[in-house]
């Protein structure tokens, strides 16, 4: 006899709070004091005037949403303004928005490969992908964080059938790297494409790793990204071939049965992108703080503008971030299961928004706040 649905859930939401796991959304009302170290807004761009402001241009000129999916009435003259400009920016030859990141990952993987194709990915790869994956049905092979001669082991296994590989170029928990050089070179050597999610990269390293290491626009490299992190703003891209663009309009679900992205998020992500273009030492600032922070704590300084501090247990890390927060100071916490290698950790966001003096007090609280909990 099957269990009741009310007792079943109650069993797991027992089940979370016996291993410290348990989750809860807690409003944040707007004009907060507290120095946020836990968002996204790597650039400090989602307030930024210029953005903002088009932002409600939008609003003004398109409404409030985009009406319709992109195939129907959906598609406006900024999302095609956005689309150009972020091809530009990344240097590649097309590029196609998707009202969230994880729509564009899961679009990309699940309108290229099928129960026909094979998919190599890094074991570190964000939720989407992974979901993208089962979306596929393709058959999986995961393979060791940044091991590249494991995927070229993967590769020589799947002469003839259609392959993708799946990496990021900066990894949010452990902040580190993708070796994209090498991966690309074995992607072209096997006839493979090589999918790079470029959601920490972006804005971070200016136009990207990808772009960065001079493989922009190379046929078997493709790239996704999103637009909420340092553009301040949402939603997601895929970049390559006009080819590839036309085939996700096409074939992608998930951009295909969707509603446009909204014109107000639209247009502040071009905006952000404007800004970027014409600040280009934002990207440094976030470099150098988070170099300066990574040192006070005694942590190998990431990537990327995300900062992970180990943490003994899931409660240990809660309890250090409630202190945190408690002395005007707000992180972010990593636990199970979504951090890859099973360590809860503080998650600290480097952002070149916060004003010197706040980042000053927040660097003193939290060299306090890691000392007392490690």
């Amino acid at each position: 006899m099957s269990t009741p649905w009310g007792d079943w859930l109650t069993a797991q939401a027992d089940q979370r709070e016996l291993d410290g796991l348990r989750r809860s959304l807690t409003p944040r009302a707007a004009g907060d004091r507290v120095v946020d170290l836990a968002g996204n807004d790597y650039l400090g761009l989602s307030h930024h005037p210029a953005v903002v402001a088009a932002a409600a241009v939008a609003a003004r000129t398109w409404g409030a949403g985009a009406g319709a999916s992109r195939l129907v009435t959906g598609t406006l003259q900024v999302h095609a303004d956005l689309e150009a400009a972020l091809a530009a920016y990344l240097r590649q030859p097309a590029a196609l928005v998707f009202s969230t990141g994880y729509h564009a990952n899961l679009s990309v993987v699940s309108a290229l490969a099928d129960r026909e194709c094979r998919v190599v990915s890094d074991a570190h790869v964000h939720a989407s992908l992974v979901d993208a994956v089962r979306l596929s049905r393709a058959a999986l092979t995961v393979v060791p964080h940044n091991a590249v001669a494991a995927v070229r082991s993967a590769l020589a296994g799947s002469r003839g059938r259609r392959t993708l590989v799946l990496a990021e170029s900066v990894y949010s928990v452990l902040g580190d790297r993708a070796p994209l050089v090498e991966l690309a070179a074995v992607c072209e050597e096997y006839d493979a494409l090589l999918v790079v999610d470029e959601a920490h990269g972006l804005g971070v390293h200016g136009a990207g790793l990808v772009e960065q290491l001079g493989l922009a626009g190379l046929p078997h490299v493709v790239v996704t990204a999103t637009l909420s992190k340092s553009l301040g703003s949402q939603g997601g891209a895929v970049l390559g071939s006009s080819a590839l663009v036309e085939h996700l309009v096409n074939r992608a679900r998930p951009f295909i049965f969707d509603t446009g992205l909204a014109p107000t998020s639209t247009a502040a992500a071009l905006a952000a992108l404007e800004v970027l273009r014409a600040h280009p030492g934002l990207p440094g600032l976030v470099r150098r703080r988070v170099d300066d922070l990574a040192a006070a704590l005694g942590v190998e300084p990431p990537a990327g503008a995300v900062l992970s501090v180990p943490m003994p247990s899931p409660r240990v890390a809660l309890a250090a971030q409630a202190s945190a927060l408690a002395q005007g100071v707000r992180v972010g916490c990593f636990r199970p299961p979504s951090v890859p290698d099973g360590i809860s950790r503080l998650r600290v966001t480097v952002g070149a928004g916060v004003p010197a003096e706040d980042w000053a007090r927040a660097t003193e609280v939290l060299v306090a706040v890691v000392k007392e909990h490690s």
